[in-house]
């Protein structure tokens, strides 16, 4: 039987995508591997591969299509000796099976227990959408498919594939053993109705109440343009107004003195070692010395290294600081991992790297989910402080003002010193303000004896 192509949940958190590109046609015979389209999700654009052989018998997503649901089928793989007409009788199958008797579907529905758990939704291919219980489920389009036509419940399962993925043999001997069962349908819709969204044509609400048509109507007509929400604007507005509505912020700013910072920073730079073109092996900037400083006052604080959940604050071993990045008309905050046991060098290349890579919108996933905290830094468009929006599930966010010369008071007369102000803002649920403290307090300490980023 063809086999559906479906999209791929690229990430944990993805729902939709756009399919920015075929990379093959139909007619073309694919292979396990081979790369065949280009996914953009909200944050970067990702090859897909295929993860069955065959030939590609029909492309039902176009490219350019945005919004496509996650295992909406996007193209129907054919096997061989198949040819069009069976994409068709496919296509029929299920609908014709659903009508052979549909009044043996009341008495299922009427005995589902209350209790019953719910059962994975029918995807819009008929095959089974797995219970993740916050994970992904790894399977071949043919298993989610015949686990559809058996009902079968993938998260049952333990698959026998490359990587743990579950395949069409996993699926045989779940239906001769009589394993993993789905729930009945009554569970599956009482589930579905619960998640059901908002119905259409129902109006927006906004903050204070005001609808999008109140908002437009505020306005001449012709007097401005619109542009519509991407992926990422959308994704954007919903986790940071979750995040000021849900997280209690609370804030902590401090001057440190970047002299000493400065004139380290220009002799690291000065003595780098060269390639053979003469080009440098690492160029520090300032938010390299800032990266690394947070890294190290987190470790020296390890309370403060924290995300909250429901049930306990999750201590982190590592510190992992995110850095915001601006692409066009957006954000992205790629990681550095293990920050604090990383060298300027290292941190300031692999910056360089992520984001180029942030701007080109080919970030994998892994590289900017996570974290522990996030660096935002504008003092390069002139902004002498400011606070940031906490991006969960971090703990906090250090905002970076621009360095200038400042007067300040030294041994009791007025002197010149460039300085800069940052402001931490922290998760009150997982971080208290005398443990902030302690963590800015660490971070000014580092900035102002900078050696001691190098040890």
């Amino acid at each position: 039987m063809p086999t559906p192509i479906l999209m791929p949940a690229l990430s944990p958190t993805m729902e939709v995508g756009t399919l920015a590109k075929w990379l093959v046609k139909e007619g073309d015979s694919v292979s396990s591997g081979d790369v065949i389209a280009e996914i953009e999700t909200d944050k970067a654009t990702m090859e897909v591969e295929a993860v069955d052989e065959g030939t590609v018998g029909k492309i039902l997503v176009t490219e350019g299509t945005a919004d496509v649901p996650v295992n909406e089928p996007i193209a129907v793989l054919l096997e061989e000796g198949e040819d069009a007409s069976a994409i068709d009788a496919a296509a029929a199958a299920p609908a014709a099976k659903s009508a052979e008797k549909p009044a043996e579907a009341a008495p299922e529905k009427a005995d589902a227990p209350a209790s019953e758990p719910s059962a994975p939704a029918k995807a819009a291919n008929g095959a089974a959408a797995p219970q993740s219980h916050g994970e992904r489920i790894f399977a071949s389009p043919l298993a989610r498919r015949l686990a559809g036509q058996e009902g079968i419940d993938l998260s049952a399962l333990t698959g026998s594939g490359p990587h743990g993925r579950i395949v069409k043999r996993d699926i045989e001997e779940a239906v001769a053993s009589g394993t993993g069962k789905a729930a009945p349908a009554a569970a599956v819709e009482a589930a579905a109705a619960q998640a059901a969204p908002q119905k259409a044509g129902a109006a927006p609400t906004l903050s204070g109440g005001m609808t999008d048509d109140q908002i437009r109507a505020m306005y001449p007509d012709g007097g401005y343009t619109e542009l519509p929400h991407d992926g990422m604007r959308k994704t954007i507005a919903r986790r940071l107004t979750e995040s000021k509505q849900t997280v209690p912020h609370f804030y902590l700013s401090v001057d440190v003195t970047l002299d000493a910072l400065l004139k380290l920073r220009a002799d690291l730079n000065a003595s780098a070692p060269t390639d053979k073109e003469g080009k440098p092996d690492y160029k520090l900037s300032v938010n390299d010395f800032v990266i690394k400083a947070m890294a190290l006052s987190l470790s020296q604080v390890p309370l403060a290294n924290a995300t909250f959940t429901s049930t306990a604050r999750l201590l982190h071993e590592d510190v992992d600081v995110g850095v915001a990045v601006a692409i066009p008309d957006g954000l992205i905050t790629p990681v550095i991992r293990k920050a604090d046991k990383k060298t300027l060098s290292v941190i300031s290349n692999e910056m360089k790297d992520l984001a180029k890579r942030a701007r080109d919108k080919k970030l994998q996933p892994a590289e900017y989910q996570g974290g522990t905290t996030a660096v935002s830094n504008l003092g390069m468009f002139g902004i002498r402080d400011f606070a940031a929006v906490i991006n969960p599930p971090h703990g906090s966010i250090l905002a970076v003002g621009e360095g200038s010369p400042r007067p300040v008071v030294k041994d009791g007369a007025l002197a010149i010193a460039t300085q800069m102000t940052v402001t931490l803002s922290v998760d009150h649920r997982a971080v208290d303000g005398a443990l902030g403290a302690e963590v800015l307090s660490a971070f000014k300490g580092l900035i102002e004896s900078p050696m001691r980023l190098l040890v």
